[in-house]
Parts: C-alpha cells; structure tokens; sequence
C-alpha cells in the first residue's frame, strides 16, 4: 500500500484506500497458509494499530483444480501437463476461456477433455455468425419506430418481444452467476440465448450490442471485435 515510506509503516490514507481487499481468490490446496500468512500477519498489525482494518479482505474463496484427462492431478513428471499456449494456437484464447469456465463448477476438481474444446468454438463462431441478422437502427428510437422500420423485413414483434424478455432475464442470470463465481451457469445461459438468437429472423442492434457486454468477460477478443 506504501512501499516507499521510510518513515512510518505506512500512510494511513493509502492503508483506507487500498485495505481490505474485496476478494481474495486462491487455489483450494494453499488456503491454510494463505490464510495463516495474510490474515495472521493483518491480525497482528491491527492489535499493533498499525492497519485500520481487523480483515485483510472481504471475501475468500477457492478454486478447484483443472486435473488431466484421466483424473489424475497434472504434473510435469507424469508427463500429463496441458500447455495452455498449445491450446491457443490451435483454438483461440476466448475458447480456452470459455470452455474453461463452462467446463464445471469453479470450486470444484474437474478433469480436462480436449475433445470437448470444439462445442465452446462452435458456440462463439455462432455468435459471429448472427452479425448477418442485425437490424441496425439507432439506439434512441423507440421500439414502436424500431418495428416500423423493421417492417420491410419479415419481422414477429411477438418473437421480438420474447426476446427482449429473454435477453434481460439473461443479464439478470449472467450478472448474479459472476458475483456467485458459478460462470458455468452463466455460459449456459448465454447459450440458450444465442439459440432464441439464431431461430428469430432480424435481431436489433441494441439487443445484440447488450448481449456482448454480458459475454465479454469471458471471451474478450471476439466481443470487441464484433462491437467495433
């Protein structure tokens, strides 16, 4: 919090603006002296009156372990090692993170199958692929003139106001899966939605544009491709 004070332990102002941390996230297997080490250590300097906070963060959580394809814990001398890299070259850093995340609970052990790889490349070519069915009318009109001008293509306000329904029921499921850390889920339902996507004949603009903000973190790299 400040590194270079050489007169007292720290600035009081830097200790409030960075402690404590809001979460703190770590691997399931260094929890004990994670915790032994950062919140001991916190504890002390608190009694001291050297830190203004009794916690060192907020929230701690666990994540569990990505094991090889036969179950076993990876490790260089088994020879069972996944080289992310590897996995990149062959299908693209978002579908690395994709499959990652949708590959199971986030606190859990789950073993790794390149096999399965394909489906989250196949989901975001979909995704690229809907780009063909955007209406693009400006944001600030009104659904009423949106549907007028619509019109001239072969357009169901029913399917588009299920939709509309869908997607924020989407980004309401999205948002509270990524505060609860179960992405796998919130993948999930991305999916469903892209499948509502790809049956409706003309997507808005702005319906499209929202539903990038809910998939960019975790894939990046093609959102904002596909936003610019």
């Amino acid at each position: 919090t400040d590194p270079k004070n050489s007169k007292k332990f720290a600035d009081i102002k830097n200790l409030k603006y960075w402690m404590a941390v809001d979460w703190y996230n770590g691997g399931m297997e260094h929890t004990t002296l994670h915790v032994l080490y950062s919140r001991f250590w916190n504890k002390f300097l608190f009694d001291i009156g050297l830190v203004p906070t009794s916690e060192p963060y907020k929230k701690r959580t666990s994540h569990g372990f990505i094991l090889a394809e036969n179950g076993e814990k990876m490790s260089k001398s088994r020879g069972n090692v996944i080289n992310p890299d590897d996995i990149v070259k062959i299908y693209g850093a978002d579908t690395l993170r994709v499959y990652e995340m949708f590959m199971g609970p986030f606190d859990q052990a789950i073993a790794w199958d390149t096999n399965s790889i394909s489906g989250s490349r196949r989901f975001l070519e979909r995704i690229w692929k809907l780009q063909e069915k955007i209406a693009k009318v400006s944001a600030s009109r009104t659904v009423l003139d949106m549907r007028s001008q619509m019109s001239k293509t072969v357009f169901d306000t029913t399917t588009t106001d299920k939709l509309e329904i869908l997607l924020n029921k989407t980004i309401q499921r999205v948002s509270n899966d990524i505060e609860a850390m179960h992405f796998n889920t919130a993948i999930s339902a991305m999916m469903i939605l892209v499948g509502e996507f790809e049956k409706a004949k003309v997507i808005s603009q702005k319906d499209f544009e929202n539903f990038l903000k809910i998939l960019s973190p975790f894939a990046p790299h093609i959102t904002e491709e596909i936003w610019h």
